[in-house]
């Protein structure tokens, strides 16, 4: 099932031009409706499901139904995102909850340098970044 944004809970990210889950949406299909000040799927057919949209939502306003290999029919899912992981609480439909705590393995927004101190290739031979220091074939 595609993500879905409950209006009650949606702000529209207080005004600004675009929204958080506009920002992370793999496959830009989330919208802000100017008029409302509320962000929606535009095309649920084409949604990934990835989650990224429910986890980056300052309100918990978008909901995306859980997968069956870890929520079972009836069951729902939630993730809480904190500076350093997200929490993701699951409710079965008995009742029971769990909750499963992940750090968040991602970087400030363009500080992303998997080589530091790595100058880079040069872009008159063939190897890529770390092949450099390989022997060259004879």
């Amino acid at each position: 099932m595609p993500s879905y944004v409950d209006p009650a809970k949606c702000d529209g990210c207080k005004g600004g031009d675009k929204t958080a889950c506009m920002y992370i949406c793999p496959n830009d299909l989330m919208v802000l409706n100017k008029e409302e000040m509320l962000a929606y799927n535009q095309e649920p057919d084409a949604c990934w499901e990835c989650y990224s949209c429910v986890k980056i939502c300052p309100q918990g306003a978008i909901f995306v139904r859980g997968y069956d290999d870890f929520v079972p029919m009836g069951g729902q899912v939630h993730p809480m995102r904190s500076a350093d992981s997200i929490m993701w609480t699951v409710k079965f439909r008995n009742g029971n909850m769990k909750r499963f705590k992940f750090p968040v393995r991602t970087t400030a927004e363009g500080a992303a340098n998997a080589y530091p101190g790595e100058k880079g290739g040069s872009l008159d031979d063939e190897c890529l970044l770390l092949e450099a220091d390989l022997p060259t074939p004879k």
